[in-house]
């Protein structure tokens, strides 16, 4: 009886160590070039000196006061601490898939003691009598043959690594986007300031005019002109003083708290870039974006739920009944015991149901769906990381434009000024030389901005690493 028992067990435990009936998993094949894009718009690709999700992001940011944003706002981004709540739900999720394949073993004891009476002990004493037992048992454990709780449980797996991966990429897309936010806020600053000095310099501009024209030197259009310059500026002082203030309540946004004044950037001039970064020959990096690992994973979660569909169609065998029972009795110096073993399995069989056969066709649309979402998210990664290096390989030549250009209407505005203060020009060539000079300026600026959130972006793109 005690071989049969051990034989039943051993084989049981064999058949749970089987396959699933899930199909062999294989990855699509990539929909992208294997190379990045190239052309006028474009560096020559250059290898890598490390993969951008090996680069911690405090080797990438260089800044110490937006180290420590970034720090903050790993602990307190609302956003991020859900995505690690997910995780932690669907870890849960997954052992209680998991558990499905143990049986679930209930005890039930029980004990009575009684005093027997002298007349009616068979001794002819009187004596305590005391009885107990215990009951093991199974309740509904199925014996996994044919793989179907293990392909629940596979499915469990991939969709929590799934979430995991989705974690991963909230908290680079959070490390990218408190970088910009803090260089949107270094950008503004800086026309902030540049809009002050500019309205300084249209307000003394202004005064000697109305000087000059008191005098009879230059006309009252002059005068009207040199105000609405004055108007101009000071709509820009407030439109940057209100830019700034939105872009502080972004940042506190993202970062969860308030961040302390001296680690706001004073402008663009006084912060340190990031490193820099090259893709790679390889468009092969992208696999190990998380997005796309996240979106594989759950392309391994919907494979593996069609081993269990299939499994559907055999039977089940479960084992429903009371495992053993043992007994004693005490009574005086008198012991007996006793126990039992009892196996019962169920089986289960499928005959028909029209419900299987429709929930099979779904799992293997589902498996299309999330083949075709796998394929878009690494199209989708290859066109970031390209308008990336686009913007990566063109913003120098335009950053050097620029600041020609800037140092021409610089020179402009000065020639323009001389010649009017000696009465050679009149005061609107003056006007157009100053537009000329701020608008170059702010343009300078934007570029600068450009120029160092394509970097954060770059890093984001190729799946910087999140340590």
């Amino acid at each position: 009886m005690r071989e049969n028992r051990f034989l039943l067990i051993g084989m049981i435990l064999v058949l749970l160590g089987g396959c699933t009936l899930a199909p062999a998993y294989k990855r699509p094949v990539s929909p992208v070039p294997g190379h990045w894009p190239t052309g006028a718009a474009y560096r020559e690709a250059e290898p890598a000196a490390a993969p951008a999700d090996q680069l911690p992001w405090r080797e990438f940011i260089t800044d110490e006061r937006l180290q420590q944003v970034i720090a903050t706002a790993l602990s307190g981004n609302r956003d991020l601490r859900l995505a690690a709540l997910n995780v932690e739900r669907a870890r849960a999720l997954y052992r209680v898939q998991r558990d499905e394949l143990l049986p679930s073993i209930q005890g039930v004891g029980s004990g009575i003691k009684e005093r027997i009476p002298a007349d009616l002990s068979s001794g002819g004493h009187s004596k305590i009598a005391e009885q107990y037992s215990v009951r093991l048992g199974i309740s509904s454990w199925e014996i996994d043959f044919f793989g179907r709780i293990r392909s629940l449980k596979d499915r469990a797996l991939e969709e929590y690594l799934a979430t995991d991966q989705a974690r991963r990429s909230a908290q680079i897309l959070l490390i990218s986007e408190v970088a910009n936010v803090w260089f949107t806020l270094a950008a503004d600053s800086e026309n902030l300031r540049l809009a002050r000095s500019t309205l300084e310099t249209q307000e003394a501009s202004y005064n000697l005019i109305r000087k000059r024209c008191d005098v009879g030197l230059s006309s009252d259009l002059d005068l009207r002109r040199a105000q609405t310059q004055v108007d101009t500026a000071r709509g820009y002082v407030a439109l940057y003083t209100q830019l700034a203030a939105l872009d502080e309540n972004a940042l506190t946004l993202v970062v969860g708290t308030s961040v302390p004044p001296e680690l706001l950037p004073p402008e663009l001039d006084g912060v340190a870039s990031p490193g820099e970064i090259s893709a790679g020959l390889s468009s092969g990096v992208l696999l190990r974006r998380p997005d796309v690992l996240a979106a594989e994973h759950r392309l391994k979660a919907a494979n593996a739920n069609i081993g269990a569909a299939r499994a559907a169609f055999f039977p089940r065998i479960s084992l429903t009944t009371a495992f053993g029972t043992a007994s004693a009795e005490l009574s005086g110096l008198f012991k007996a015991g006793s126990a039992s073993w009892n196996f019962a399995p169920q089986i289960a069989v499928p005959i028909f149901d029209a419900r299987t056969w429709s929930a099979y066709d779904v799992t293997k649309v589902e498996r299309e769906i999330c083949v075709a979402q796998y394929e878009k998210a690494v199209q989708t990664a290859f066109r970031e990381v390209a308008d990336a290096l686009a913007r990566q390989g063109t913003v120098g030549e335009q950053l050097a434009a620029q600041q020609s250009l800037v140092e021409a209407a610089a020179e402009t505005y000065r020639l323009s000024n001389a010649r009017y203060a000696h009465g050679i020009d009149s005061y609107l060539s003056v006007l157009d030389a100053q537009r000329s000079l701020y608008s170059a300026q702010q343009g300078l600026i934007s570029l600068r901005l450009a120029r160092i959130s394509n970097l954060a972006t770059m890093y984001r793109v190729l799946g910087g690493g999140a340590k």
